[in-house]
């Protein structure tokens, strides 16, 4: 088959000599892959899809961060024990952030802890979501959760390579609760609005992954589960929560990975839906 010429290639052609990267974008089938392999023919292809292309490509990316990034903003002289850093990071997606947790293994101190965390949060590899504020007349927990911006980065320091192995490991739900809070804090920035994502946890064992506060005494709350079953136990803490903040006008979801049928709204208890992940930007733009 012969190729139809693209009105966009002087476009891209003038654009690729101003810029390091491009995004091209459009919907599947649109011809972009054949367009870039046209004007770029002696470029280097890689399917992030296919597993091993997503490695590579990862390995690459970080190699990139390590020499090119951290060491703009900081004074880092062992990146090999940065990199380790990294790896143990990943391995607390989704807990509370303790930094003498973190330096111990490592041997450094907790000021060093602190300057690395601030480097990943400057260079927008991680999320640390504070506590919710309200005490609601309870005891809080007051460290922030730490989640990576990046769910695919955390998977190559986890050395997760396929959707199979993502499945069968420990860390299967707290990536995808990282994700969710990816996507909510992407959502948000996008537009423009104060982040305003938070978690809540009291000491009597009241937890919700995410809140949201919209304004004008509203709040999102937000239950992220790594399942495509959701059942109505997963969003007791969901219903307690409501009752508990009953000053606020509440939406209350949970999020859940669906299946291509299951991924619109449905009723999971009462004032409570389970949606999945491909309609969670729908409620957050309601």
């Amino acid at each position: 088959m012969s190729y139809l010429p693209r009105l966009l290639a002087g476009e891209i052609q003038a654009a690729a000599r101003k810029f390091s990267s491009l995004i091209l974008t459009g919907p599947r089938r649109a011809g972009k892959t054949t367009l870039l392999r046209h004007l770029f023919p002696k470029a280097n292809y890689v399917l992030l899809a296919d597993p091993s292309g997503a490695h590579t490509w990862f390995r690459s990316y970080l190699q990139t961060y390590l020499e090119r990034d951290v060491r703009a903003v900081a004074s880092i002289r062992d990146l090999a024990l940065f990199r380790r850093f990294l790896a143990l990071l990943a391995s607390r997606v989704g807990q509370v952030l303790n930094k003498t947790d973190l330096a111990a293994p490592l041997g450094v101190s907790v000021p060093t802890i602190t300057d690395w965390i601030s480097i990943l949060e400057i260079t927008g590899q991680v999320l640390l979501l504070p506590h919710f504020f309200e005490n609601f007349g309870k005891r809080l927990i007051k460290s922030p959760k730490l989640y990576f911006m990046d769910s695919g980065l955390v998977c190559h320091l986890l050395g997760i390579r396929d959707e199979r192995t993502l499945r069968a490991s420990p860390f299967s739900g707290p990536i995808f609760e990282g994700f969710i809070a990816s996507e909510i804090a992407k959502h948000r920035l996008s537009r423009g609005l104060a982040l305003n994502l938070y978690w809540f946890r009291d000491q009597q064992g009241l937890e919700v992954d995410f809140v949201v506060d919209e304004g004008d005494r509203r709040l999102l709350l937000l239950e992220a589960k790594a399942t495509r079953t959701p059942v109505p136990s997963m969003a007791a803490c969901l219903a307690r929560l409501v009752r508990a903040v009953g000053r606020y006008r509440c939406r209350s979801f949970l999020v859940h990975e669906g299946s291509v049928e299951n991924q619109k709204p449905m009723a999971l208890s009462s004032g409570i839906k389970a949606i999945g992940r491909a309609y969670l930007h729908q409620i957050l733009a309601m």
